[in-house]
């Protein structure tokens, strides 16, 4: 006879990421909250963006994204986030290739552009929203610079063309940001927020 007892039933992880992007995951296991990661059901290509500026594209993608969840998962919560660049109202996508982020580096060169992060938390009937934007100045640099760094830090899949949190650090003068968080890809500061007054223990 077993008299081993039964495992206890582990409880639902009921806090759902819409995202598949690893920084954003890595990110969010610092506030040591049980979470899954899904891939968001919104079609990015089939917002109209015309007339939209970049931020609030940002919003109504990071929202899209979260109400694909949501609408399939009630009563779990959801947390949806879009980053983008823009440069003078005029948004820059991932390059994709070596010669696509060099080029766009030698437009941000000597200028100040924004990343613009916009986060959107459901729960049931309860929609918390916040948009991040982070300025950054880039320094001047020559096409020999630039394309040192590219092969470095190979930024193809980056909007911007640069990892802050790799070498692309040194291609800038100044960053002005409420939240170092932010410019990974999720502002933890404000989801902190959040989650607590949903009811989440944070720490």
């Amino acid at each position: 006879m077993n008299l081993q007892a039964d495992p206890p039933p582990q409880e639902p992880v009921n806090l759902v990421l819409a995202s598949t992007s690893a920084y954003r995951r890595t990110l969010l296991e610092r506030l040591g909250i049980p979470f899954r990661c899904v891939a968001p059901r919104f079609d990015e290509g089939s917002l109209p963006r015309g007339g939209k500026t970049p931020r609030e594209v940002a919003e109504v993608l990071a929202e899209g994204k979260a109400a694909s969840i949501a609408v399939l998962e009630p009563g779990v919560t959801v947390i949806g986030c879009d980053q983008l660049v823009a440069m003078e109202g005029e948004i820059l996508g991932k390059p994709g290739s070596l010669e696509r982020a060099i080029d766009q580096l030698q437009v941000l060169s000597g200028r100040t552009h924004e990343l613009i992060t916009a986060l959107v938390v459901l729960r049931g009937d309860r929609t918390f929203r916040h948009t991040d934007v982070t300025r950054l100045r880039m320094r001047p640099l020559t096409r020999p610079e630039i394309e040192r760094y590219v092969r470095h830090d190979r930024p193809f899949d980056c909007a911007g063309s640069y990892k802050l949190e790799e070498r692309g650090i040194v291609l800038f003068e100044s960053i002005e940001t409420e939240d170092q968080s932010a410019i990974t890809g999720l502002p933890l500061i404000r989801l902190t927020t959040f989650l607590r007054t949903i009811g989440y223990a944070v720490p």
